[in-house]
């Protein structure tokens, strides 16, 4: 099917598979790019790449690819000049592109003393256009799974029982969701136990609790309290998530970090400097 799209420059479709989901800070594992040119004329790459960096075992479970696959492949630097050459002159399209794609593109690209320009190119984001045409909030929930108007949108005593009617919709709709709260919280946002936070930014690591993102990844935050307290502080007052942020703050006003998972429901004691 040809894309019903009128171009005056070319369109690059692209997707990236990546060591995490720090647009900024993680690393191009794989990227698959299309090329549409105005005449619909469509030339398809993909690039395997050597990120240079451990690739976590929790995201080879979500697209396989695993550091031996990777560890002769080329790097982005040794493919910039190839990369840079597919996207000239061409605008972007993916899914969810604006928050994850591009960023990640951007910042690869600045690595090697490129700019990727993303401001000077149009994009056509497909996850934007579909929420625009198939809206994700309660009043179009409530008339999918409820048939009826959401009377009263955006009061919260109307909101709260719209969400409660379509919550009993959807586990009526669907009945292979799962039968409990705790099961419920798990299918929707899947945890892995070792994190200590609910996005994982602090993450349990031979014992100890460390930083799992940016240049301190794998530190232990028993060694930063003890030898970079500055960086806690920052770390606490900074824009992260607040259960993460409530972790470090215990920490430099009591001087404690919560006990391992594996000791949770034993009588482990909580780290402190003074043991």
């Amino acid at each position: 099917m040809k894309l019903a799209l009128e171009m005056d420059r070319p369109l690059v479709v692209f997707d990236i598979e990546s060591t995490g989901v720090n647009a900024r800070q993680d690393r191009i594992i794989e990227l698959a790019a299309i090329r549409i040119e105005p005449d619909g004329t469509e030339t398809a790459k993909c690039w395997l790449l050597n990120p240079e960096v451990p690739i976590p075992s929790e995201t080879t479970e979500i697209h396989g690819i695993t550091n031996e696959i990777v560890r002769e492949c080329p790097t982005f630097a040794d493919k910039a000049d190839e990369i840079e050459k597919f996207f000239e002159g061409c605008d972007v399209s993916g899914f969810n592109c604006d928050r994850f794609d591009i960023p990640c593109l951007e910042e690869e690209f600045a690595r090697t003393g490129r700019n990727f320009a993303s401001g000077d190119r149009r994009h056509v984001d497909v996850q934007r256009l579909y929420h625009k045409k198939e809206p994700r909030d309660l009043t179009a929930a409530v008339q999918f799974y409820c048939g009826r108007d959401h009377a009263g949108a955006h009061g919260a005593e109307a909101d709260a029982r719209a969400t409660l009617d379509v919550l009993k919709a959807q586990l009526e709709r669907y009945d292979d969701l799962p039968g409990t709260t705790a099961a419920m919280d798990e299918y929707l946002v899947p945890r892995d136990p070792m994190n200590a936070d609910r996005t994982g930014l602090l993450r349990w690591s031979n014992g100890q609790l460390c930083v799992n993102f940016g240049k301190k990844k794998g530190t232990p935050l028993a060694e930063l309290f003890l030898h970079e307290r500055n960086w806690l502080r920052w770390f606490a007052k900074g824009n992260f998530e607040t259960d993460a942020r409530m972790i470090v703050q215990d920490l430099l006003d009591h001087g404690v970090l919560p006990r391992e998972p594996a000791l949770q429901d034993k009588a482990g004691e909580q780290w402190s400097p003074r043991k």
